[in-house]
């Protein structure tokens, strides 16, 4: 089936001057991707508003700077920007700002699944990306490569067999379109001192293994090649690199 695209008015240009970034929504239902660069890493951003709508089997390509760092996209669900142009109004994935994010403080709301980009300039270090559910769920996710490199994907839907405490929100139907983090969740009696969050006294990798966190096997299972919390390195499938010598182009599917 050939994937409708949407291009915006700034990826008509070549993308000689960075890498091409390709946002999918292969979900039956519309969605309205959000973007974000952490601004306190780097000053390089993409050519690509930081929040739009893509109905149903739309993509949207966009330009990314080699040096991208700290990046991230997420998508966000059950959205309606006409009386609450603020993080609640989405369901789920909202953030400041309303449909375009906040450059600033446009994170997203949790619970969200993101895909996480770094890229580099530098030969001898790598492009780092992962699929993160540090945050929590709320849709299927894949990142693909054009350089045969590692692909992280998500793709069972969490929501439904989410366990009780961290279940939710819930669409008008009942239907679960989200699943917290135990952080998220605040199953820690002190969120600032939180194995699930990593705080505190649990503040290192040696100090917050995943053994400490609730309900970690649940999205390690059912997504094993993901980032499930803080300090998920130790997996050793959670995140992924590609020698940034390939320049490589990346696709992020919602619903693979």
């Amino acid at each position: 089936m050939r994937i409708p695209l949407l291009l915006s008015a700034s990826s008509l240009f070549t993308a000689a001057m960075g890498r091409t970034f390709t946002v999918y929504n292969a979900c039956p239902f519309t969605i309205w991707p959000a973007l974000f660069t952490d601004l306190n890493v780097g000053s390089a951003t993409p050519n690509q508003a930081t929040g739009w709508t893509a109905p149903a089997f739309t993509a949207v390509s966009f330009s990314v700077p080699d040096n991208w760092k700290a990046g991230r996209i997420w998508g966000r669900r059950n959205c309606d920007f006409s009386t609450n142009p603020g993080p609640n109004s989405c369901l789920d994935g909202g953030c400041n700002g309303g449909l375009l994010c906040d450059a600033h403080t446009g994170t997203g709301v949790p619970p969200a699944t993101v895909a996480e980009f770094t890229l580099s300039t530098d030969p001898n270090v790598p492009d780092y990306y992962d699929i993160s559910l540090v945050d929590g769920y709320n849709l299927p996710m894949r990142i693909n490569n054009n350089k045969g490199c590692g692909v992280p994907l998500c793709g069972v839907d969490l929501g439904p067999n989410c366990p009780a405490q961290l279940k939710g929100p819930y669409d008008s139907t009942g239907f679960p379109v989200g699943c917290k983090s135990a952080c998220v969740a605040g199953l820690a009696p002190d969120p600032n001192n939180s194995p699930n969050c990593c705080t505190g006294s649990h503040n290192t990798a040696a100090t917050c293994p995943p053994s400490g966190v609730q309900f970690y096997s649940y999205f390690k299972s059912n997504c094993p090649n993901t980032y499930v919390y803080a300090y998920d390195e130790s997996s050793g499938d959670a995140l992924f690199s590609c020698p940034s010598s390939n320049r490589a182009d990346y696709t992020i599917t919602f619903c693979p």
